[in-house]
């Protein structure tokens, strides 16, 4: 259950964080899905997150150190704008939940990026983009 009493909102696990990215409405369009990042590898869910918003994001395993960019990140990827995500309690690490808004169609509208800090549990949307093209819902498998 997320914990709403502070300034900032704290959740204990994916179900939180996921509850959070719905609610978060990218553009006002509704999230109908979100898709828990989980490592291809080694199976770990704690990933420091580099995300250049506008433009995607790319994730690294806090486990193996495998990364990987999240959905069509890779195509438009600008390193020098990228930066690391961080919590305000001083956190890098992190569960990653993928939220998608889509068209009646079900192709992908609006890819947004949310975080749980592991440290703390404090939930954030820390970076998002449109997806300008179709068809796209094969991005909904490219967490």
């Amino acid at each position: 259950m997320i914990d709403e009493s502070g300034e900032l909102w704290r959740g204990d696990d994916f179900a939180d964080l996921a509850e959070f990215v719905t609610d978060f409405e990218p553009e006002g369009h509704e999230v109908e899905r979100v898709v828990e990042a989980v490592c291809g590898p080694c199976g770990g869910r704690v990933f420091r997150v580099l995300a250049d918003d506008g433009n995607g994001a790319r994730r690294e395993c806090a486990g193996c150190g495998g990364a990987s960019f999240i959905a069509d990140s890779g195509e438009y990827w600008d390193e020098q704008n990228a930066e690391y995500c961080g919590c305000p309690c001083g956190g890098e690490e992190f569960n990653l939940g993928v939220g998608f808004s889509l068209y009646e169609e079900g192709d992908v509208r609006w890819i947004s990026i949310g975080l749980r800090c592991v440290a703390d549990g404090t939930l954030g949307v820390y970076a998002g983009w449109k997806v300008g093209y179709g068809p796209s819902a094969h991005l909904l498998n490219q967490v």
